[in-house]
């Protein structure tokens, strides 16, 4: 007999017999009234368990994992308010059923019926998964809530404060308002987690506004894996600045008692805390798991005989609030209203093609203020003399520094944050005088954890600002890819588009710097930015093109609410000539301030037909030192220069080829995995021309003189086309 099926019959058998678990009376503060709603809760929440099993079973539902055994979350809701933005745990669906009973008009066990059928009618998720979220309750849907949503917890919370200070035109949360993310204890020993805490703690510690409700869902297991006894407390108890509370999640009461006093010591002091809530774990980790095969029965029975509900119960009668029969009578009538809106919800329409599935990938477009941007005076305060350097070329670095600028003065809700680029600047200066001009509370140096950076961004982006972070190196971005992977890019997907984090990533990446770093400050892997959906990945190869694309991804930002990843090639920051020394052919004029470089816009280089080499940035730039050789071998070309990694400008790119004879694609980055695997498809598959490419080995970045070795060159884009002519001549 499945052990869902055992709890059920042993919880009516024990209230029949007046059998309740042991445990400390009611302590005060819930009302008879307010005890029961939560009581009822708990109750949908067990009974949608059962009922998804059920349907799991009959093939009608889909990836189950359970909240039996927390229900105590309920009061976790019930202590907090709705404006307080909720990310969950997936076992806690007694937590937003609790707070569908704050909030007005609200029909919960059908939406969440919806969800569990995988119906397109599903409100959160549009049928694309079985996930707890609702824009209506605040609570941004998780995927999977494996500590991936503590960092964006953090930048959400951290926000709050800062938005007092600078009020974004899209903010959501109120002024009062906390931010909770709840989690298990197996969770929190993730490296993720470890960097959220710290984070936090490292906040706290300065006395940073940071009003964020840690909620730790201690069952005592992993999966299969135990958590040592009494090691989340002893791990929790004394971090500075992180304040500790406890309860016994299985008492309705306590838990709400220590609950409202660690919301209210967040919202009052406007500092983090830890509240450890002791429960069990009901029928295994998820769908058909069987705890028996990694636990003894006799464990198994002995978390089933401490059934919340149970407790629940006993807590009820002795409040005076309802009593035992009253109490069954409740549960049963929940299971069986469960089970009639269940039979309804998996008759619902599903989603059933590649297009219903992707519509959400891409977010709505949303209104702003219209700008006219910042007045010449306002410029002249910020810029000073770097106005009249304006009318000379300058390098990319410098560039980028004016186009950022210029877009934080025309655009109050920019922030830019990471390691080192306030005081210092940035690593190469990018980022110089920037905090100077607009203060620590825009341009935030951050602690060095890249998994945090990005949390800040997404966070910050939950509540109407327009995060610019910087990651200081793209070999770095590995360390925290899945904040991009796992939590930005599908944050509207996993809601139909309710939901979005916009905001533009700068990393500093790409090859070709002269005898420094080796592989982790040249790494010119990008095959993770390539495949993840809805990414935009731009990476301009000079500093006229990368202040207009820049404006392009705030504009994509701010508007389309797209999350943006702006690679700027490091090794083209400081150049200054192409040909000889000194020539300063690489170097450009500051664009105006309404250029921009829309989306999918390639740059075309020359009219030749007889080659068209495609490539971008170090690429670009070595094809432009190629071409004068080419050139004066008789070779008519243009050079393609992409600007747009993804989504791939298709229609652009077989435009600017066409009439060409032949098609060279350099790309700088590893042959496995590079940017040249999706060019070479798309022309071998819409182009009779020949296709070639020349590509970076499948290798790691040396230090020293052998700095390039693996990398495409200018000689080498040279002998790849003259083969190409002969070949085909």
């Amino acid at each position: 007999m499945p052990r869902s099926v055992i709890v059920h019959e042993n919880f009516s058998r024990r209230i029949a017999a007046l059998d309740f678990p042991p445990g400390a009376p009611p302590a005060a503060g819930l009302s008879a009234a307010e005890a029961v709603g939560l009581y009822r809760a708990q109750c949908l929440s067990r009974a949608l368990d059962l009922t998804s099993r059920a349907m799991q079973k009959a093939g009608q539902g889909f990836y189950t994992i359970g909240s039996s055994g927390h229900e105590g979350m309920a009061a976790v809701a019930h202590a907090l308010r709705p404006t307080d933005m909720a990310f969950l745990h997936y076992r806690d669906a007694a937590f937003q059923i609790a707070r569908a009973a704050q909030v007005p008009g609200q029909t919960i066990a059908w939406d969440m019926l919806l969800s569990f059928a995988a119906s397109s009618e599903d409100p959160i998720s549009g049928g694309r998964h079985k996930v707890l979220g609702s824009k209506a309750l605040n609570i941004p849907p998780q995927t999977s809530t494996i500590a991936s949503h503590l960092p964006k917890a953090v930048g959400a919370a951290y926000s709050i404060g800062l938005a007092r200070r600078h009020q974004p035109e899209h903010q959501q949360l109120p002024e009062d308002a906390i931010i909770m993310c709840s989690f298990g204890d197996a969770s929190s020993n993730h490296s993720t987690a470890q960097g959220a805490f710290n984070t936090a703690s490292w906040t706290s510690y300065q006395s940073i506004p940071l009003p964020l409700l840690f909620v730790c869902e201690d069952n005592g297991i992993g999966i299969s894996v135990k958590t040592p006894h009494g090691w989340v407390g002893e791990n929790f108890k004394n971090r500075p600045g992180l304040k500790y509370f406890s309860a016994n999640g299985l008492d309705l009461y306590e838990t709400y008692a220590v609950a409202r006093a660690a919301a209210d010591y967040v919202r009052t002091r406007r500092k983090p805390a830890f509240l450890h809530l002791r429960t069990v774990r009901l029928y295994g980790h998820a769908g058909a798991d069987m705890p028996t095969t990694y636990m003894s029965k006799d464990e198994v029975e002995a978390e089933e005989a401490n059934d919340p509900l149970l407790h629940s119960v006993r807590l009820l009668h002795e409040a005076g609030a309802l009593s035992p029969p009253e109490a069954l009578a409740i549960y049963r009538e929940t299971c069986a209203r469960t089970d009639r809106i269940a039979a309804e919800a998996i008759q619902r329409p599903k989603l059933t093609d590649a297009a219903g599935v992707m519509a959400s990938l891409i977010p709505d477009v949303r209104p702003c203020r219209p700008s006219n941007g910042p007045t010449e005076e306002a410029r002249g305060a910020v810029f000073g003399a770097d106005l009249n350097a304006m009318s000379t070329p300058q390098p990319m670095s410098r560039i980028i520094n004016w186009a950022l600028a210029d877009l934080m003065l025309e655009h109050p809700e920019i922030l830019l944050a990471g390691e080192d680029v306030g005081r210092k600047g940035g690593v190469y200066g990018v980022t110089q005088k920037l905090q100077a001009r607009f203060g620590v509370d825009r341009v935030i140096d951050t602690l060095l954890d890249e998994q945090s950076i990005l949390g800040l961004a997404i966070g910050a982006s939950h509540n109407g600002f327009v995060p610019i972070p910087e990651i200081q190196f793209l070999a770095y971005l590995h360390n925290a890819e899945d904040q991009l992977r796992g939590e930005a890019a599908t944050l509207s997907f996993f809601s139909d588009r309710q939901y979005t984090n916009p905001m533009i990533v700068r990393i500093a990446g790409l090859g070709y710097q002269k005898g420094f770093g080796g592989h982790f400050h040249n790494d010119n892997s990008i095959a993770v930015l390539r495949d993840i959906p809805g990414l935009v990945v731009a990476c301009p190869s000079n500093g006229a093109d990368a202040a207009r694309m820049l404006r392009e991804c705030v504009r994509l930002a701010r508007e389309e609410q797209r999350v943006v990843v702006f690679l700027e090639p490091i090794a083209l920051y400081p150049m200054r000539d192409l040909h000889a020394d000194k020539d300063g052919e690489w170097m450009s004029l500051y664009p105006p301030r309404q250029e921009r470089i829309a989306l999918g816009e390639v740059g075309v280089h020359g009219t030749g037909q007889d080659l068209a080499i495609v490539t971008f940035a170090n690429g670009y730039y070595l094809a432009r030192q190629a071409e004068k050789t080419l050139r004066a071998r008789g070779i008519n070309l243009r050079i393609i220069d992409l600007r747009w990694l993804a989504p791939l400008p298709e229609v652009s790119l077989l435009s600017a080829v066409e009439g060409c004879r032949n098609i060279l694609v350099v790309d700088e980055c590893r042959r496995t995995g590079g940017q040249s695997e999706a060019l070479i498809t798309l022309f071998n598959a819409h182009k009779t021309a020949p296709v070639t490419r020349i590509a970076a080995h499948d290798s790691f970045i040396a230090t020293g003189p052998a700095y390039a070795a693996t990398l495409p060159s200018a000689e080498d884009i040279v002998a790849a086309a003259l083969r190409m002519m002969e070949v085909h001549a």
